[in-house]
C-alpha cells in the first residue's frame, strides 16, 4: 500500500478510488437504507464509523437518513469535513480494523435513489444537439431560435419520476401524428404506444444548500449551493413530444421517466475535470458571465444493448452548469435540497458523438447500424447504460455513477 492510496483490496488505481468518493443511499438484508460511500467494489457505511469516535456526531445523524438531503442541507464546509474524515479513515490502515466490519461489498447490498428530488428543470445547454434537433424538425428555417445563445433554454420536468439506474422503464402512451397529410387537411390524432422512444445522455446537478425565495443565485456561488453530480438519463418520447410542445413546451413526451445514477459524485472530486468553455458569442449578459474553467471536461459513452454506439463529449457543452442554476434563480425562484437539473442532451460535433437516437438516425431516416442490423428507435426489450469518466484529482481516471434502463412493453 502507498500512501496514496486506499487500504481497501481493490481500490488502489481504480476508478473508485479516494479522488473520487461518491454517495449513495444502500440498504443491507432488508434493513433500513443509510447513507454510504463506494471505494473500488465496496460500500462503507458511513454512520457506524463515525459514530465510534462521536457518538453525538450530526455527520453520523445525517448518514442514518434514507436518502442523501439530511447529508446534503449541512452544506460546504460540513461537506469538506466528511470528505476530509473520509480520506483519512480509508487512506491509513491504522484504521482498518475497526472500519473494515462495516465495509460491504457491493454485490451483496441494494442500492436505492440517492436524493428526495424537490425539483426539476431539464436545460438545452449543447449547441450541436440543438442545431441537430432545430435541422431535423425545422429544415427550412435558422437551426438555433434568437433566444437560444442569450440564456440557458430549459423547462420544468416532473420530480416524481425520477427513478433511480436499473429501473425499468414502460413504454408510454399518448397523443401522436403522422408525419403530414397529402391534401393540405389538417393532422388528426391518434392515441397508442410511442414508437419514436429515445434516450437523452446527459449529467445531472443536485443541490445541496437551499435558498429562500427571490434570492437569487450569482454565479459565483455555484459550488456554495450545488453538492454534487448524477448521470442522467432523460427519456424521451420523440413523436408525442412533436405533436405536444407547440406552444408551451414538452410536457408527456418527457415526464415519464428520467433515470438517474445511484451514485452522487461530489464537486470536489471533480475540481481536475474543470475547462474553458468552447466560446460563447455574444457575450452572455452580466448575470450569466463566467471566467475561465467553466466547463466540465468528462466522457459520456452510451452503450446500446452491450455496444457501445455514441461517445458524447461534455466539455463541448455551450453552457455552462454555473449559468444554469444562476438563471434557474434569476427571477427569484428558490431552491431546495435535492433539486435535480439536467444538462440537456450531450452531443459533439461529429456524427459518432450524438447524445440522442434522434440524432444518431437523423430523424430516423439514416439508421445506425448495432451488430450488423440497421436501427433507429428504442425496441422493447432494448437496455441502455450511459457511462461517465473524468480525470481525477490525482491524475488518473474517476467514473461517475452510470446509468441504466430497459424498455419494457407498452400496458
Amino acid at each position: 500500500m502507498t500512501a496514496t492510496h486506499s487500504w481497501v483490496e481493490g481500490a488502489a488505481g481504480s476508478l473508485f478510488d479516494l479522488d473520487n468518493l461518491p454517495y449513495g443511499v444502500f440498504s443491507l438484508d432488508g434493513a433500513e437504507r443509510r447513507v454510504g460511500v463506494r471505494i473500488g467494489d465496496f460500500v462503507l457505511d458511513l454512520a457506524p464509523v463515525a459514530e465510534i469516535g462521536d457518538p453525538a456526531s450530526v455527520l453520523a445523524r445525517a448518514w442514518r437518513s434514507p436518502s442523501l438531503n439530511a447529508f446534503m442541507a449541512l452544506g460546504p464546509e460540513q461537506w469538506a469535513t466528511a470528505r476530509w474524515w473520509i480520506d483519512e479513515v480509508l487512506r491509513h490502515d491504522v484504521h482498518e480494523a475497526r472500519t473494515a466490519p462495516h465495509l460491504h461489498p457491493l454485490d451483496r447490498v441494494e442500492l436505492h435513489l440517492p436524493i428526495e428530488v424537490g425539483d426539476y428543470v431539464d436545460f438545452y445547454a449543447s449547441e450541436q444537439h440543438a442545431s441537430n434537433v432545430g435541422r431535423i424538425f425545422r429544415p427550412d428555417q435558422a437551426p438555433l431560435l434568437p433566444n437560444w445563445k442569450h440564456l440557458p433554454v430549459g423547462y420544468h420536468g416532473r420530480a416524481g419520476t425520477v427513478v433511480a439506474s436499473g429501473t425499468d422503464v414502460v413504454r408510454p402512451c399518448g397523443q401522436r401524428v403522422s408525419t403530414g397529410s397529402t391534401d393540405g387537411s389538417p393532422p388528426t390524432p391518434t392515441y397508442g404506444p410511442s414508437t419514436r422512444l429515445d434516450i437523452e445522455a446527459e449529467l445531472g446537478f443536485v443541490v445541496g444548500t437551499p435558498t429562500d425565495l427571490g434570492e437569487r443565485v450569482s454565479v459565483a456561488d455555484f459550488t456554495h449551493h450545488t453538492f454534487g453530480v448524477v448521470g442522467l438519463n432523460d427519456w424521451s418520447a420523440r413523436d408525442i413530444q412533436a405533436w405536444e410542445y407547440v406552444p408551451l413546451g414538452p410536457f408527456l413526451g418527457k415526464s415519464f421517466a428520467t433515470s438517474i445514477s445511484h451514485w452522487v459524485t461530489p464537486l470536489a472530486a471533480l475540481e481536475a475535470a474543470w475547462t474553458d468553455l468552447p466560446g460563447q458569442d455574444p457575450e452572455p449578459l452580466d448575470y450569466l458571465a463566467v471566467g475561465e474553467r467553466a466547463g466540465l471536461d468528462i466522457d459520456v459513452e452510451v452503450v446500446l444493448n452491450e455496444t457501445v454506439v455514441s461517445r458524447p463529449p461534455y466539455a463541448s457543452m455551450y453552457w455552462s452548469p454555473a449559468q444554469m442554476l444562476a438563471h434557474t434563480t434569476v427571477n427569484g425562484a428558490s431552491v431546495r435540497t435535492g433539486d435535480l437539473w439536467g444538462s440537456g442532451t450531450i452531443s459533439g460535433s461529429e456524427p459518432d458523438q450524438r447524445g440522442s437516437f434522434l440524432e444518431l438516425s437523423w430523424g430516423g431516416k439514416e439508421p445506425f447500424l448495432l451488430d450488423g442490423v440497421e436501427r433507429t428507435f428504442l425496441e422493447d426489450g432494448d437496455e441502455v447504460t450511459l457511462r461517465y469518466t473524468a480525470r481525477g484529482t490525482s491524475g488518473g481516471r474517476i467514473a461517475l455513477g452510470e446509468v441504466t434502463g430497459r424498455i419494457l412493453p407498452a400496458t
